[in-house]
């Protein structure tokens, strides 16, 4: 059998707009791919992650009446989907095998991740059986994404008589997933003997990135299938019965992994584009400053959304050097993006002048560079209420770990592409913007990072140097180290202690900081959850 890895981009909640979209893929694997099974991915009806949508009475009506209609379709075609189904007062996660009309197999979700971005122990119960079916006479077997994360499902389809095992997946990226993946598949099949079919989504929902990437492996750990990453698309593989074992063959559909550098900027670019597409924004604006993390930020937008859907705000003050605005216009220009200048010198006196009576007697300190950062947000804000375009804070991991950026200033935004990527990682990315011909000006990549907000600034006046200050972060934050740990791997030991502080005392503002892509295995909002009033100390 010819059989069809449907990898594609679905809306959460949007139950009639996603059926009519499986329904039309289904036809065309049928159709334009003569296969005859169709392969979709986890909770395809109502998209993932539908988090307390799920709640909702109506959503579950809508379900039951979609899918009368998928039953229908897999007339000529199996059809293989994931839908939350309510039965006996409880909710599952559930794949669904359609076949000549009618529901051939059911299978509901045994492992229910409930770390990082899964929750779903708030909303589903786990199944208990497995689901056996036929394909040319080969036993296959169903599963559901975390199910293949743990040895007990597989080896107990195994022990079932399975020799196929379909898994379909919401798996979210992070940079070294698509490796953990071969090597999951290929610890499997070593363990069952199974060959392992294995769909992936692909599209952006909210922080999450889903890379699609998906494959199949054969019953020898050979890879039959490596589809595209960030890319949705019908990859076909054949299926045949070779005396009772799953033998599986692709059409040379093996793509390569992209190089880490260019999976992370696909992921930010698709990031950034499904959010501002699915919220129905007109573009984005951002803040152009002749600095590396705005230079990142307008290129990801532009590899997004198209130049012409990308507005640049270019606003100096009097701190700001000759070379960042000749930088930033020069940037925009290779875009093709418009950029305005606009100076805050006369908004920035204005708050001074009106404050001067508070503030009598006082000195001036980062309050007054504060008000320019927030200057810069109020016109911002007002380009996007003016235009519809949607605000992308400019922002990265680092200065949002450690606190050093401004709350209704330069964290004003609707969506921060840089959110989960330290600094030493946006000038990586920047390199591979590069790669092939100079697009952000060289002296940009190149100067002492500063925010310009007093003169002769400089970040290392407030911050240790990038390189220690992102190691040191790394192994807090998503390596979970206490600061002993660090310290004893051979860091400063008050250097440490200072970065630690700084970020503890700075979770208020990053709750109240824009949404953004997740690239790491430990971003900022859903990975991990402080409280903002706290007495606990390391």
């Amino acid at each position: 059998m010819r059989i069809a890895i449907a990898q594609i981009n679905l809306l959460v909640g949007d139950i009639d707009g996603n059926c009519d979209k499986l329904l039309q893929w289904a036809a065309r694997a049928r159709d334009e791919q003569r296969a005859g099974m169709v392969v979709f991915p986890e909770l395809a009806l109502v998209g993932y992650p539908p988090d307390d949508l799920l709640l909702r009475p109506a959503l579950h009506e809508r379900v039951r009446a979609a899918l009368p209609r998928l039953v229908a379709a897999s007339r000529g075609i199996d059809i293989i989907l994931g839908y939350p189904e309510q039965a006996d007062r409880r909710l599952f996660n559930t794949c669904v095998w359609l076949r000549d009309g009618a529901v051939y197999r059911s299978y509901r979700k045994q492992e229910l991740p409930n770390y990082g971005v899964f929750d779903e122990k708030r909303h589903f119960c786990p199944g208990d059986s497995l689901a056996l079916g036929e394909i040319d006479g080969i036993p296959t077997s169903l599963s559901i994404c975390e199910d293949l994360w743990t040895p007990t499902q597989a080896q107990n389809s195994r022990a079932a008589g399975a020799r196929l095992l379909i898994n379909i997946n919401a798996s979210p990226f992070h940079s070294d997933k698509h490796e953990e993946r071969v090597a999951l598949l290929s610890e499997r099949v070593q363990q069952t003997g199974m060959a392992i079919i294995y769909s992936n989504l692909v599209g952006g929902q909210d922080e999450v990135v889903f890379d699609g990437a998906s494959l199949a492996m054969d019953s020898h750990g050979k890879l039959a299938l490596a589809a595209p990453h960030f890319a949705e698309g019908l990859y076909c593989l054949e299926l045949r019965n070779d005396a009772g074992t799953a033998a599986l063959s692709g059409e040379n559909i093996l793509n390569p992994a992209p190089a880490p550098d260019a999976r992370t900027y696909a992921a930010l670019v698709l990031g950034v584009r499904d959010y501002v597409h699915k919220n129905n924004f007109r573009g984005a604006v951002l803040g152009l400053s002749g600095g590396i993390d705005s230079a990142l930020t307008l290129c990801i937008a532009v590899d997004a959304l198209g130049a012409d859907n990308v507005q640049a705000l270019a606003l100096p003050s009097r701190y700001t050097a000759a070379m960042s605005s000749e930088d930033a216009g020069l940037l925009a220009t290779r875009l093709g993006v418009p950029c305005r200048h606009i100076s805050i010198d006369d908004l920035t006196r204005a708050f001074d002048a009106a404050l001067a009576p508070i503030f009598a007697g006082l000195a001036p300190d980062v309050t007054e560079e504060n008000i320019q950062a927030r200057c810069r947000g109020v016109l911002l804000m007002a380009v996007s209420n003016k235009t519809g375009r949607l605000v992308l804070a400019t922002g990265n991991k680092s200065e949002l770990s450690v606190g050093y950026a401004t709350l209704y200033g330069d964290m004003a935004g609707g969506f921060a592409p840089l959110k989960d990527v330290f600094k030493t990682q946006v000038y990586r990315l920047c390199e591979f913007v590069n790669r092939d011909a100079e697009v952000i000006p060289h002296r940009t990549l190149t100067r002492a990072p500063t925010a310009e907000l007093r003169p002769d600034q400089k970040d290392e006046d407030s911050l240790p140097p990038y390189p220690v200050l992102d190691r040191i972060l790394e192994r807090y934050i998503e390596q979970q180290q206490s600061p002993g740990q660090i310290i004893g791997s051979g860091f400063d030991a008050a250097t440490v202690r200072r970065v630690v502080t700084m970020v503890d005392r700075s979770e208020y503002k990053r709750r109240q900081a824009a949404p953004g892509v997740k690239i790491s295995r430990c971003a900022f909002g859903r990975d991990r959850r402080y409280p903002i009033t706290s007495g606990y100390r390391e």
